[in-house]
C-alpha cells in the first residue's frame, strides 16, 4: 500500500492542481473593529481527490469553501480553477450547502431543473435520471420537499449539484443535521458516486470520522484567525469498509487530528487570557 500511495503522491506533484488557493485572506469589518477570519491560507487540490477541511468552530472553514465556489470574495489572495482565477459562480463548480435549500412550492424534478431555468439551458434529463436512480430517488420526481425526509432532501440537493456535471464538488457540512445512521448512509453514497465519477470534492465537516472515511487528505485549520495548521494523508484503500474504519490505524489518526484541534483551541484560549491585563490590586 505504501508503494501505491507514494505513486499517487508523485502523480500529484507532477500535475497542475485542479484547484489552487493562494494566500487566501478574509477580513470582516465589524462595529468593534476588523475581524480576521482567514489568514494567508494556501492549499492545492488535485483532480480526482477528496479533501476534507476540519477545525474548530469559527476557524473560517465555510469562508474558505465559499471563496472556492466564487460566492464569496477575498480581501487578499486568489483561488484558481484549472489555472484560471475564480471571480464568480461557475458551472464547473457544484455546491451542496448545510441545508438542502429546496423550494417548498416546487416538486423534486422542478427543484433540480430550476438552475437550468435560470440559465436558460435545457437539462440533461438522461443524466439526471441516472443520478436519481443512483441516489435511490427514482420515481420521486413528483414529490414535494415536505414529503421527503432530511436525508432524501439532501440527496435531491446532491443530484442538483451534480446535474451540471461539475468538475469540482464543494460540500459545506451537508450531513450535519442528519441522524447518525442517515449520515453514515450518505457518506457511503458520496463514496459510491465518487468511485463512479472521480469528481474532485472538497468537504467541510466537523466530523473527523467522516473526514477520514471520505478523504484522501484531511486539512486541519487553526482557531481564528483561520490558517492551514496541519495536513494528513489518509492512506486507506477504497471502498472503506467497516473493517478498515475499525482498525487501530484509523483510531490513531482520528485521535491525532482531534488532539491537534483541541490543543490549538486550548493554546489560543491561554494566549487570550495572558493578553488580558491583570486587575489592579
Amino acid at each position: 500500500m505504501g508503494g501505491k500511495l507514494a505513486g499517487a503522491m508523485d502523480v500529484r506533484a507532477a500535475t497542475t492542481p485542479k484547484l489552487q488557493v493562494r494566500g487566501a485572506t478574509k477580513v470582516y469589518p465589524t462595529a468593534s473593529g476588523d475581524l480576521l477570519a482567514l489568514d494567508r491560507c494556501s492549499l492545492d487540490v488535485h483532480a480526482g481527490e477528496i479533501v476534507s477541511v476540519v477545525g474548530p468552530s469559527g476557524s473560517g472553514k465555510t469562508t474558505l469553501l465559499w471563496a472556492m465556489s466564487g460566492l464569496h470574495g477575498l480581501t487578499a489572495g486568489d483561488v484558481l480553477l484549472d489555472n484560471t482565477p475564480i471571480t464568480g459562480p461557475s458551472p464547473a463548480i457544484g455546491m451542496v450547502f448545510q441545508d438542502a435549500n429546496l423550494l417548498p412550492w416546487r416538486n423534486v424534478d422542478a427543484n433540480i431543473h430550476f438552475p437550468f431555468e435560470i440559465k436558460g439551458q435545457a437539462p440533461d434529463r438522461e443524466w439526471i435520471a441516472k443520478l436519481m436512480h443512483r441516489v435511490g430517488l427514482e420515481g420521486f420526481g413528483s414529490r414535494m420537499p415536505r414529503e421527503l425526509s432530511g436525508g432524501m432532501q439532501q440527496r435531491v440537493a446532491l443530484v442538483r449539484a451534480l446535474s451540471f456535471k461539475p468538475s469540482v464538488l464543494l460540500m459545506d457540512e451537508p450531513f450535519g443535521a442528519l441522524d447518525a445512521f442517515t449520515r453514515e448512509e450518505m457518506n457511503h453514497l458520496v463514496e459510491e458516486i465518487y468511485l463512479d465519477t472521480r469528481t474532485t470534492i472538497v468537504l467541510i465537516t466537523h466530523s473527523i470520522d467522516e473526514a477520514i472515511f471520505l478523504s484522501d487528505r484531511v486539512i486541519v485549520m487553526s482557531a481564528r484567525p483561520g490558517r492551514i495548521a496541519h495536513e494528513h494523508t489518509v492512506p486507506f484503500p477504497r471502498p472503506r469498509s467497516m473493517e478498515i474504519m475499525s482498525t487501530r490505524e484509523v483510531f490513531d489518526l482520528t485521535n491525532e487530528i482531534k488532539m491537534e484541534i483541541v490543543g490549538d483551541q486550548k493554546s489560543k484560549a491561554l494566549s487570550a487570557q495572558r493578553s488580558v491585563p491583570q486587575a489592579a490590586q
